[in-house]
């Protein structure tokens, strides 16, 4: 269940990936009121990284500016005890109440994120937590949160996914994959990625023109290198 803070305002460190859950969840508390200054990047240096996911990160600088967010970043070795000490770097000296996490379902990821927050006086906000994976998907895209996948990592889901925007028709595509081999539709079981390109939060879209892919028999990335706007 999401940790609440009443009706005022509160301000907020979003935990932000670029994906579409942490941008979904910074979207709903700015729209329930509260204030979100700050995006908070830990920077793994492994791509297996334990606790945060690593796609694309070198895209956050871009993103904050498009979102009018300062954004706050310190680099792990990629394990778990070294994510979990990054983030807590990052948040020391943060003038904020809570953190916001996109997580809908990992309580491997929200047992650790929250007991970090515990211990540092923290609330973690997250709206997605257990609700109906498909409710989120379609709220999220209803929402205007315009995201495309940047990673495949299950069967069914191949190459060809690369750069395709997250819209109705895909989620009836995710669906019918969910009944066939039983993938989570949000990707929350790491079965795909995702990169925010728009959102209401955006002051500006980001275009993905320069890209590189990498394929092999069970996985796919598209390595975004430049974006133009």
């Amino acid at each position: 269940m999401c940790s609440t803070m009443g009706s005022r305002d509160v301000r907020l460190a979003s935990l932000y990936s670029g994906g579409k859950d942490s941008t979904f969840a910074t979207l709903i508390m700015e729209e329930g009121g509260h204030t979100v200054d700050h995006l908070v990047s830990i920077m793994p240096m492994k791509e297996d990284s334990w606790v945060f996911h690593t796609p694309n990160l070198h895209l956050m600088p871009k993103a904050a500016l498009s979102m009018g967010k300062r954004l706050v970043t310190v680099s792990s070795d990629g394990t778990e005890q070294g994510d979990l000490d990054a983030l807590a770097s990052a948040l020391i000296g943060l003038e904020v109440e809570g953190v916001i996490i996109g997580a809908l379902a990992s309580d491997y990821q929200w047992d650790r994120i929250n007991g970090v927050c515990e211990k540092m006086g923290l609330k973690v906000m997250s709206p997605l937590w257990r609700k109906s994976q498909t409710m989120v998907m379609r709220e999220m895209v209803d929402s205007g949160v315009k995201a495309i996948v940047v990673g495949t990592f299950a069967e069914g889901l191949d190459a060809s996914w690369l750069g395709r925007v997250i819209d109705h028709m895909s989620l009836d595509e995710l669906e019918e994959l969910s009944r066939h081999h039983g993938i989570n539709i949000s990707g929350e079981g790491g079965e795909y990625e995702t990169f925010t390109v728009d959102s209401p939060l955006h002051s500006f879209p980001l275009r993905p023109i320069r890209c590189r892919r990498m394929e092999s028999r069970d996985s796919s990335r598209l390595i975004i290198e430049e974006l133009g706007q």
